[in-house]
């Protein structure tokens, strides 16, 4: 395929890579391509198992394009089938995914890796939610990464958008295997071959007895965000510092913060 996202077809395995200048970000065009991709492989009885990268050595998924959002895509607009990066809304996604982190990997890029269910990282590989400093909430991770690591961690990576590098992150247990640059992807096929091989029914329902169990609220409080439900997050999405955010990440400048 391509445009920004590459894909790689291999038996019943789906490689699936995150290509945009300079840091693999994405706006609303890359986030619905990433939904058409994923429903596509949830609904091909003939792929098993997927794997999501990000092209380069450097970057992940640096997240939602805070240029685009300067020039225009609302950060509520429609991004496609699966929610932002095509995975965190798309229903009845009951087959195994692997993250493979070969960089940075921030903000949506870090919703993307919660949305998987494996993730493996390069040695260099680091994590972070700045969304604070350009004036927005990471609204996916502020759901998930707190059932995922310790509460106080992750509120203090939400509300100072502090970095782990890849050591930390496993200490948490947010990431699987830490691997040498050079070994990330050939370790990403390794275990998409193993999981390939196992019954794939019984993923499935893994998948969605967890789903149910974690899943119900997450599903029904990002309803209420994308609705403008609550209060809080509303009066945000409708403010200047909003547009402030994105703005001053554009023109290479420091944010002013009025408040309204």
């Amino acid at each position: 395929m391509t445009g920004p996202i590459h894909t790689r077809r291999e038996g019943g395995i789906l490689e699936v890579t995150i290509d945009r200048p300079k840091a693999n970000a994405i706006d609303l065009k890359t986030s619905r391509i990433m939904g058409d991709v994923f429903r596509d492989f949830r609904d091909d009885p003939d792929l098993r198992v997927a794997i999501v990268t990000g092209a380069g050595e450097r970057f992940f998924c640096a997240g939602w394009d805070l240029k685009a959002a300067a020039a225009g895509d609302a950060v509520d607009g429609d991004y496609g089938i699966g929610g932002f990066g095509g995975m965190q809304e798309l229903r009845d996604l009951n087959k195994p995914i692997i993250a493979a982190v070969n960089g940075i990997c921030c903000g949506g890029g870090l919703e993307i890796a919660l949305s998987t269910d494996l993730i493996l990282a390069a040695e260099h590989a680091s994590f972070a939610l700045p969304e604070i400093r350009s004036g927005t909430v990471a609204d996916a991770a502020s759901i998930k990464l707190p059932k995922r690591i310790p509460y106080h961690i992750a509120m203090d990576m939400l509300l100072t958008g502090r970095w782990l590098e890849a050591g930390e992150a496993h200490r948490w247990g947010f990431v699987n295997e830490i691997l040498p640059a050079a070994r990330l992807m050939e370790r990403a096929w390794e275990l998409a071959r193993l999981l390939e091989s196992g019954p794939p029914l019984v993923y499935a329902a893994i998948k969605e007895v967890v789903r149910e169990a974690e899943g119900r609220d997450f599903q029904t409080t990002m309803n209420r965000i994308t609705r403008r439900q609550l209060r809080t997050v509303d009066v945000l999405y409708s403010s200047e510092d909003q547009l402030e955010g994105a703005r001053a990440f554009a023109e290479k400048r420091d944010p002013v913060w009025k408040g309204r």
